[in-house]
């Protein structure tokens, strides 16, 4: 089965607005950057995927896919996370990929062995019937991964209660959904309270290093202690 994994990475200028008031917009970029790098080192390593495919029109995201040997899908304008991975389930189903992984950048956390407990989970049925694997995010609210066969089986509803909607779409469809939490997956970086829960847990990588680095894991303890 051919699976191609599809990460949607936005204008990284205007990135994570809900951290706005803890960081600057130059820290929002680069801890974008950090995090979506992190996500496609992660897929990298994944054997079962066939392509991995990184939608945007960020020149900053378009060098990381080609640093990391992904293929880029230019979109036109910022039409927003849904849209972007339309545009990917499209170009997949024309040349004949079995199935589609969507990931965020934002889930620096993951791991391979997530990912392929995804694809253990999904299993070969996308093959010859239809198939739809999710991983909600861990407020069970966003929805952090999905995996559909064929590409195109599922329209898309991403956004802060996407979750719900992706459950009713499948079922829709005559599809149940197979539902995975996982924790790396499972936690998107949008909050503050995020940026601390992955410090609790940390993930060794791209996104660790900045955190460290530029000073902000030291503030998230301070803003702890108050």
């Amino acid at each position: 089965m051919t699976i191609g994994a599809v990460l949607p990475v936005k204008d990284t200028g205007d990135a994570k607005q809900r951290l706005a008031d803890f960081l600057t917009a130059a820290e929002r970029q680069r801890l974008a950057l950090a995090m979506a790098e992190d996500v496609l080192e992660t897929l990298a390593h994944v054997p079962g995927l066939s392509d991995i495919v990184v939608v945007t029109r960020d020149e900053r995201a378009a060098a990381l896919a080609e640093r990391h040997g992904a293929r880029l899908l230019t979109e036109p304008s910022n039409d927003g996370q849904s849209a972007a991975v339309e545009r990917a389930a499209a170009a997949l189903s024309r040349e004949g990929a079995d199935s589609l992984l969507q990931v965020p950048g934002d889930v620096p956390g993951a791991s391979a062995d997530e990912i392929d407990a995804v694809l253990a989970a999904h299993g070969s049925t996308g093959a010859d019937r239809p198939a739809v694997t999710l991983v909600p995010a861990h407020d069970r609210r966003g929805t952090n991964c999905v995996l559909c066969s064929p590409p195109g089986v599922l329209p898309f509803h991403f956004g802060h209660d996407s979750f719900g909607p992706h459950c009713a779409a499948a079922r829709a469809r005559g599809i149940a959904p197979r539902i995975l939490p996982l924790p790396g997956l499972g936690l998107d970086i949008d909050t503050p309270d995020d940026l601390r829960a992955f410090a609790a847990r940390p993930v060794p990588g791209r996104t660790l290093d900045y955190l460290r680095e530029s000073g902000i894991a030291e503030r998230l303890l301070v803003t702890d202690a108050a």
